[in-house]
């Protein structure tokens, strides 16, 4: 590993320490977009995502005075041949930590395939347009550009909190999120929708433990597309008291029922239960090359997007 300067440390992070991690990210996120764009439920998540494991998979780095001014940590739920790598540091005088966390993590990344039994294994990492020397970095080691995500916005200024009527034939409803079978449904739907995207599947235990995990999931505003009985469309949601926004966690209807209106409905029925709570803004990222020009859809109902990322990949 690269060096880190004189009196600057490396260690495990633990969840007490997610309140100095999220003042990290937040100013990375200034620094890239202008604004902070992760939320303290981002950070739980990530430190308690299936597969990450805190002495192991996770460092942050600590400059002479103690503060954390570096954070980098792998995603991939499923143990399948891919990770999503991320690394954070305090811009400016955190930049020395960049090329040590990276360097760890990618060490740490051989490992893991190795753990989860694969031949070869894709890494990605994701980078904002303006962080060039992290996306400098990246290619250093290998990295090349795959794709972009666009993060999507709307204000909820006017919106009423009374949806319009869904498609004839439609049901609109929220989760039963005490019936087993209903949430097996619900987790049905986002896998074989997303069947023709790059979505990586997730067992249902490893979602509902993911689901179990949260300490205030928001499940009046998960919403069920149902047509002649059949769950055909779902929308999940997640909030975080920080940022205001309701967020469209995910969204996805199966391919026998799309273009009938049920994505909109699904998203217009959201819109309407942000709004009723207060909410300013709803907001959502979106692969801009899913195969079902889901971003068209986000257009359509008045989401803009803020800003785009880039993803990168490489190969072990």
């Amino acid at each position: 590993m690269t060096e880190l300067p004189d009196g600057w440390s490396v260690r495990r992070p633990t969840l007490d320490d997610s309140p100095a991690i999220l003042a990290l990210v937040h100013a990375s996120d200034i620094a890239a977009v202008g604004y902070p764009d992760y939320t303290s439920e981002e950070v739980r998540e990530a430190l308690t995502e299936p597969n990450t494991d805190l002495e192991r998979d996770v460092w942050v780095v600590l400059d002479a005075g103690g503060r954390i001014v570096g954070w980098t940590y792998p995603g991939n739920a499923t143990g399948e041949n891919r990770d999503f790598i991320e690394v954070y540091v305090w811009p400016g005088d955190g930049l020395p930590a960049m090329r040590p966390l990276l360097e760890l993590m990618l060490a740490r990344v051989d490992e893991r395939k190795i753990k989860f039994g694969h031949r070869t294994y894709e890494v990605r990492a994701g980078a904002v347009p303006s962080e060039t020397a992290y996306i400098d970095l990246l290619t250093e080691h290998g990295f090349a550009f795959l794709k972009q995500h666009a993060r999507m916005q709307i204000p909820l200024s006017g919106v009423p909190a009374e949806a319009p009527a869904p498609p004839s034939g439609v049901t609109l409803r929220t989760v039963r999120a005490d019936d087993e079978d209903d949430l097996r449904a619900f987790h049905s739907v986002i896998e074989r929708a997303f069947l023709d995207s790059d979505h990586r599947s997730a067992s249902f235990d490893s979602w509902r433990q993911q689901v179990a995990d949260d300490p205030a999931p928001v499940f009046d505003e998960w919403f069920v597309a149902e047509v002649d009985g059949v769950v055909a469309g779902v929308l999940e949601s997640s909030y975080d008291e920080d940022s205001g926004e309701g967020w469209v966690k995910r969204l996805a209807v199966l391919g026998s029922y799309r273009k009938r209106g049920l994505g909109e409905a699904l998203l217009r029925r959201a819109f309407a239960a942000y709004a009723a709570k207060g909410r300013d803004k709803a907001g959502l990222g979106v692969d801009m090359e899913n195969p079902t020009q889901a971003a068209r859809l986000y257009l359509a109902v008045g989401m803009k997007p803020l800003y785009e990322a880039n993803i990168y990949q490489k190969w072990i």
